[in-house]
C-alpha cells in the first residue's frame, strides 16, 4: 500500500508549472539576478590593461588563484568589478560563526530567535566590508607592483580599485540575500554555481583541444569523463544517504479524542553540512594570499615560498584543504543540528527512541550517532575533493573538472529542485489530497 507522500508524489505533474504563477515569478526573478552577475563579471577594472593582466594571470592560475577565480566565474583573470566575489562574505560568515560560539554577547544573540539572527547578520555584513577593503586594497596594490598591469599606477589607481572591488562584493551579498528571499534556492551557493556552470563549456571545449594538439591522449580524456561521472554518481548516492532513527509515539488523549499510538523516523542525513566545508576551507585559504599572487615576485621571499606551498597538488594545500573540510564539517553539523534540542522537543511530543530513556540520554545519543555520521561524510567529501585533484594536477586539465566544482553543482542543483519542488507542492496541495483520496477510494 502507498503511502500518502508517494500518492501525491503520483499526481505530480509539469502541467501544474503553468498555474503557478508565484513560483515562476521566483524562477524569473534568480535567472535575472544570475544574468546581473553574470554580466558584472566582464566589466573589467578601471585603469587595467588586459594584455598584461593576462600574462601575470596565466604564470598564476595553476595555484590556488586557479581556484579563486573558477568560483568567480572567470571574474579573476579578467579583473573585473566581481573579482572578489562573494568570498569576504563567506569568510566573514565563518568568523561571526565562530565567534557566536565564545562570544557571550552572541550567543545571547542567538537565543534571541529572529531579532538576534538580523542582528547577527548585521555584524556579518559589517565584516564583509571590512574584509574587502583589506582584500581589494592587497589586490590593487599586487596589481600596481605587476610590471605594466596598471596603466596608471598611484592613489587614484587604489582608491578607484578598492572601491569598485567592495561595491561589488556588497551587491553581490545584497543580491544574494534578494535571491534567497524572492527567488528559489540559497542566492550565495547560486551565485558560485553560476560562475562555475558558466565556464565549463570553455573548460570542455580546451580539455578537447589538448587532445586535438596531442597534448592530452584519447584514453586520458575519456577516463577524465568517467570519472566526472562516477564522481556526479557518488556524489548524488551520498548526498541521499541518512540514517533513519526510529521515534515511536504511545496512544495519548488529546480532549475527548483518543490518540492512537504511531511510528515515525528522524532522519540524519550522512552530509549534514552540504557544500559549506569546502567552499569555507578555501575561502581560507585564499585569503592569506591575495596580495602574493599578484604581487609580481619572482618567487623569492616569504610570499613566494607560501605561494609556492599552496599550489594546486603541493602537500601543505593538500593536508591544509582536507583539515579545512574536515573542521567545518563537524563544526558547521553542530550548528545547523543541536541534538539537545531534538531531545527535547521528542519529550515534549511523548516520542521516545526505543530503547533509550527520554530527555538527556536520548541526546546522547542522537549525538553519538551523529557524530559517527559526520565522520563517514568528512572523509567523503575530503575524498571527493582531493581525489580528483591529484588526476588533475597530473594531467594538467582544467580545475572545473575538479571534485570541489562538481560538489558544488550537484549539491546546488539537488536543493533548488528540491525547493522547485516544494513550491509545486504547495501550490498543488488540495488537489493533490482530492486526487489521492479518489485513487484509496477505487480499491
Amino acid at each position: 500500500m502507498a503511502s500518502a507522500a508517494e500518492q501525491l508524489a503520483a499526481n505530480m505533474s509539469l502541467s501544474a508549472f503553468r498555474t503557478a504563477d508565484e513560483l515562476k515569478k521566483r524562477i524569473w526573478f534568480t535567472l535575472g539576478a544570475l544574468l546581473v552577475y553574470r554580466l558584472g563579471t566582464y566589466i573589467p577594472l578601471p585603469g587595467i590593461d588586459p594584455q598584461a593582466l593576462q600574462a601575470v594571470f596565466s604564470q598564476q592560475q595553476s595555484g590556488i588563484v586557479g581556484m579563486f577565480n573558477m568560483f568567480a566565474g572567470g571574474a579573476v583573470g579578467r579583473m573585473a568589478i566581481f573579482a572578489l566575489n562573494i568570498m569576504p562574505y563567506i569568510t566573514a560568515s565563518i568568523v561571526i560563526q565562530l565567534l557566536s560560539s565564545t562570544v557571550p554577547h552572541l550567543q545571547q544573540l542567538k537565543k534571541e530567535g529572529e531579532t538576534g539572527r538580523k542582528q547577527i547578520n548585521q555584524y556579518t555584513r559589517y565584516s564583509t566590508v571590512l574584509l574587502a577593503t583589506v582584500q581589494g586594497y592587497g589586490i590593487a596594490v599586487g596589481l600596481e607592483g605587476a610590471e605594466g598591469v596598471v596603466v596608471d599606477p598611484g592613489g587614484f589607481f587604489r582608491t578607484s580599485a578598492v572601491i569598485t572591488l567592495v561595491g561589488g562584493t556588497v551587491f553581490l551579498m545584497w543580491l544574494g540575500e534578494q535571491v534567497t528571499a524572492r527567488g528559489v534556492g540559497n542566492g550565495i551557493s547560486l551565485i558560485i554555481f553560476a560562475g562555475i556552470v558558466a565556464e565549463l563549456p570553455g573548460a570542455l571545449a580546451g580539455t578537447l583541444e589538448l587532445g586535438r594538439q596531442g597534448a592530452l591522449s584519447t584514453f586520458i580524456i575519456l577516463a577524465l569523463m568517467i570519472m566526472v561521472i562516477a564522481v556526479i554518481a557518488f556524489i548524488v548516492f551520498m548526498e541521499r544517504a541518512q540514517r533513519r532513527l526510529l521515534v515511536q509515539y504511545p496512544k495519548r488523549q488529546m480532549g475527548n479524542k483518543m490518540m492512537s499510538g504511531d511510528n515515525s523516523h528522524l532522519p540524519l542525513k550522512l552530509n549534514t553540512a552540504g557544500v559549506i566545508p569546502p567552499i569555507f576551507a578555501s575561502s581560507l585559504l585564499l585569503l592569506p594570499i591575495t596580495v602574493a599572487n599578484f604581487s609580481g615576485t619572482d618567487g623569492t621571499g616569504s610570499l613566494g615560498t607560501l605561494t609556492a606551498l599552496l599550489g594546486r597538488g603541493q602537500p601543505l594545500y593538500m593536508a591544509m584543504y582536507a583539515a579545512g573540510i574536515i573542521f567545518f564539517c563537524f563544526f558547521y553539523t553542530s550548528i545547523v543540528f543541536n541534538p539537545q534540542d531534538t531531545a527535547d522537543n521528542l519529550k515534549r511530543y511523548g516520542g521516545f527512541i526505543p530503547g533509550i530513556r527520554p530527555g538527556p540520554r536520548t541526546a546522547e545519543y542522537i549525538d553519538r550517532v551523529l557524530t559517527r555520521l559526520t565522520v563517514v561524510g568528512a572523509l567523503y567529501l575530503t575524498l571527493v575533493c582531493l581525489l580528483p585533484e591529484f588526476l588533475i594536477n597530473a594531467y594538467n586539465v582544467p580545475f572545473y573538472f575538479g571534485g570541489t566544482s562538481l560538489l558544488i553543482v550537484v549539491n546546488v542543483t539537488m536543493d533548488t529542485v528540491g525547493q522547485v519542488q516544494g513550491h509545486l507542492f504547495a501550490h498543488q496541495y488540495e488537489g493533490l489530497i482530492k486526487k489521492s483520496k479518489l485513487r484509496g477510494n477505487r480499491r
